[in-house]
């Protein structure tokens, strides 16, 4: 899973990569360096598992964070920019919530909403632009030779250039699976799923829910493939300096259960419509991503190609009845582990073990 951090200047967002991902590096205002760094996904269940089965290794899901310099035209019309924002799966937009004498915004006043709708507009715009030239070839193409698949995919980029043209992103668009496939290769940007990263001052901590709830409710109501999450960077700043037995009752102290990283892994993992299954045994736990709704065959794939190509059977257990029960033994006992075929449907938290040719 690959997220670009997105904003506008002094957002936080470039505090909050390096708070999720660890990574320090230098950069000035205005700076057009991307970075990327990898952050690993918090798995209460794996580390349970690895307790168990005192393996040598327990191996987390990995996201991958991109730092991109800030939205703005300019940057909209560099290529390598844009290359950059169309190969990941997701955006994370940081909002201003906080207040702060000493940093000011670069519009003269503090209105998280405006801002959100003009980082729309200007992924709108560069959607647009794609739209009227491939428009443009196809008007062509389609008075030289009679192709109907020329004619489809002229009358969905006229529905996506009606769609933008009315102030509506992309992922608006309701469409079928023939219709996303010829989508696809275009990597529109107002298309991919977005998540509102509100980032609140510190005398906000004990409102994220609260903050939240304003924005999915309000400005965010009836919008496609988008979520929100507030986070309070300042106190994420802070956390990340601490040893990790005490991160927890520092969060406490402001009322909080869970780190920024946990809230946007998360709210990610539920925008993209992903979930993890696990593998267990004495040589190595560890959590696979994959979409919800995977059959049991698509599953096994996901830990090896051949797994799929020579799936006979998944034994499946929930991760939590395997802990309880003291292992595979235990669970095979209680008639809590069971044999599965090809179409079974993978749920979040379970433990397989592949049976393949």
């Amino acid at each position: 899973m690959r997220t670009a951090i997105i904003g506008l200047p002094m957002t936080g967002k470039t505090s909050l990569f390096t708070i999720l991902t660890g990574v320090h590096q230098e950069t000035r205002i205005g700076s057009t360096a991307v970075r990327t760094g990898v952050a690993q996904v918090p798995d209460a269940r794996l580390e349970e598992l690895g307790r168990l089965f005192e393996p040598p290794k327990v191996t987390h899901a990995m996201v991958e964070y991109v730092d991109m310099p800030s939205v703005s035209k300019e940057s909209l019309r560099d290529p390598s920019y844009l290359a950059s924002l169309r190969v990941v799966d997701a955006f994370a937009h940081v909002l201003r919530l906080f207040e702060d004498a000493t940093v000011p915004h670069e519009k003269g006043s503090l209105d998280p909403v405006r801002d959100l709708e003009d980082v729309e507009m200007e992924l709108m715009l560069s959607d647009l632009l794609v739209v009227e030239k491939r428009l443009e070839r196809l008007e062509k193409d389609r008075k030289k030779i009679k192709n109907p698949e020329l004619d489809r995919e002229f009358e969905l980029l006229e529905k996506c250039k009606a769609t933008l043209e009315a102030n509506h992103p992309l992922r608006q668009l309701e469409l079928d699976a023939e219709a996303e496939k010829r989508l696809r290769g275009f990597q529109f940007l107002s298309q991919k799923p977005i998540l509102y990263v509100l980032n609140l001052g510190e005398n906000e901590a004990g409102k994220l829910h609260e903050r939240e709830r304003e924005y999915r409710e309000g400005v965010l109501a009836g919008r496609r493939h988008v979520s929100a999450t507030a986070v309070c960077g300042k106190i994420e700043a802070e956390l990340a300096e601490l040893p990790a037995e005490e991160q927890r009752e520092y969060l406490a102290t402001f009322g909080l259960r869970e780190s920024a990283l946990e809230r946007l892994i998360s709210a990610t993992y539920s925008l993209l419509g992903l979930m993890s299954f696990l593998t267990a045994g004495e040589d190595e736990c560890r959590a696979w991503t994959i979409p919800m709704h995977t059959p049991a065959v698509r599953a096994a794939g996901a830990i090896h190609s051949d797994f799929e190509k020579k799936f006979i059977r998944a034994e499946v257990v929930n991760w939590k009845s395997l802990v309880d029960l003291g292992g595979y033994a235990g669970a095979r006992e209680k008639g809590l582990l069971k044999l599965e075929g090809k179409e079974y449907i993978v749920k979040d938290g379970d433990v397989l073990v592949i049976r393949h040719g």
